[in-house]
Formats: C-alpha cells, sequence, structure tokens
C-alpha cells in the first residue's frame, strides 16, 4: 500500500483545505437558520413566484421555513458543488501528474505492476471522498443540535449519500481522462464538473432539457426532489455508477498500455 499511501500524503494539503472549508461554510450556515427563520415565510413565498430561477435550483418544492428544507438547498448546494469540485481535482491529477511532473520513470521502475498503480491512486481518491463525507456529515449533525433543531435521520442521510455517489462518479471520470493526458487537467476537471452541474439547472428550467437527467450526477443528488420524495432516483444512481465503472475501465485499459514519457 506504498502508492496508497504516498498519494493520501501528497494530497494532505489539498484535502484538509477543501474539506474544512466546507464543513465551516455548512456550520455557518446552518448556526445562521435560527436569525433567518423568522423571515423564512415571505421568502419562501418569494421565490415560489421567480419562474425559471425558482425552478432551477428547486426552491418551488422547499420550505425554507422547514430546518431540513433549508439544509437542503444552502448546504446541499455547498457540498454537492465543493465536493465535485474536489472529486475533480483529486481524479484528474492521478495518473497525469506521473509524466507532468516527470516522477514516471522513478515508479514504474519499481517491482510494481501499472494496475497496482491504478488501483492504489484510485483507492486513495475514493478513501479521500469517503473520509471528507464523514467529517462534513458529522459537522453537519452538529450544527443540527447546536442550534435546536430536530435532524430528519433519513432524509440527512439520503442527501449525503448522493452527494457521495456524486463526486465519486465525477472522480472516476476524471481519473479516466487523466489517463488519457500528459499535462496538468485541472481546468479540464474543474470545468467538467462545472458543466455537469449547469446541465442539471437547464434540466430544471427547460422541459426540452428532460433529457440531461440521464447524463448530469446532480440529478440524482437533486436535494428538493430528494427531500420531497425521502427517496433518490435508484435509476439514475445506477446509471452514475455505471459512468463510474467505465471512467475505471478506460484509466486502468489506457494506463497499462500507455506509452509513459518518463
Amino acid at each position: 500500500m506504498t502508492i496508497f499511501l504516498h498519494e493520501i500524503k501528497q494530497n494532505r494539503t489539498a484535502f484538509l483545505i477543501w474539506t474544512l472549508a466546507i464543513a465551516l461554510m455548512l456550520l455557518i450556515c446552518m448556526i445562521m437558520f435560527p436569525e433567518m427563520n423568522t423571515g423564512m415565510g415571505d421568502i419562501t413565498d418569494m421565490f415560489a413566484n421567480m419562474g425559471s430561477f425558482t425552478q432551477a435550483f428547486g426552491m418551488d418544492r422547499l420550505n425554507f421555513g422547514d430546518v431540513m428544507g433549508f439544509y437542503a438547498l444552502e448546504c446541499g448546494n455547498i457540498l454537492s458543488i465543493g465536493g465535485g469540485f474536489l472529486a475533480a481535482l483529486l481524479g484528474i491529477n492521478a495518473l497525469a501528474k506521473e509524466e507532468k511532473e516527470r516522477t514516471a520513470e522513478f515508479l514504474l521502475t519499481h517491482p510494481v505492476r501499472r494496475r497496482t498503480v491504478v488501483l492504489q491512486k484510485l483507492l486513495s481518491i475514493l478513501f479521500e471522498l469517503l473520509l471528507m463525507n464523514l467529517f462534513v456529515m458529522a459537522v453537519s449533525a452538529l450544527s443540527f443540535t447546536l442550534i435546536g433543531e430536530e435532524l430528519a435521520i433519513k432524509e440527512f442521510l439520503l442527501l449525503h449519500g448522493a452527494y457521495t455517489v456524486l463526486q465519486i462518479e465525477i472522480a472516476c471520470i476524471c481519473f479516466g481522462i487523466s489517463a488519457f493526458i500528459r499535462r496538468s487537467g485541472v481546468g479540464a476537471g474543474l470545468g467538467l464538473a462545472a458543466l455537469l452541474y449547469f446541465l442539471n439547472i437547464f434540466k430544471n428550467i427547460s422541459r426540452q432539457a428532460e433529457f440531461l437527467k440521464y447524463i448530469t450526477p446532480f440529478a440524482y443528488a437533486e436535494a428538493a426532489d430528494i427531500i420531497s420524495d425521502s427517496a433518490i432516483d435508484m435509476h439514475l444512481l445506477a446509471l452514475g455508477l455505471l459512468y463510474a465503472a467505465i471512467g475505471i475501465g478506460a484509466a486502468f485499459l489506457k494506463y497499462t498500455r500507455k506509452d509513459i514519457a518518463a
């Protein structure tokens, strides 16, 4: 597990910054809820009549006066976007950096197979994402206690489960792309995550764009749907896992056959 531990060590600074930033923003949002709750009725009515903007973010289906509705919208966006960007960064650099930083020769001259390299790098990404989500969940659960609100366990777990799968899908797709590039792909990774996010907004606004739900992972992580239905669309989630598997498969196939520049 040498490569696994090395990857964790290399990513620790970025991982800590992103994790603490996401957790802190979630905590601040939840602490603000009691102050904002007095005027939430008027705010909910206002947002409910803002047409396409309301539909884009699912605000027409959420009650901001309810703590879970507030959490789903405010905190859900922070975690899905922030977590999605972190997943993209971890995935897109995993395999490409060996050529970019000229460390491939040192790594691959050791008695280790390429598929082992790919596997351990992938496991390090999944471990970091799971660790980040567990920490954020703990901070979020603590925030409910701090403001004296009851936590709806089922909806809470469904939300975070969907966000975790979303991040894993983005990370695996970017991981697959990483095997095909030789230089830094940070822009491509972040761009892909942002594109998938905006595709979901387009899907929410226009019925003609409904087919986009089969492309973007943000569709099955739609907070308004999860809170309203107390369920995740398992068909879309399964499709997301399929995309993740394709990304992983592409990484193994390409990297094990790739002519890697030292």
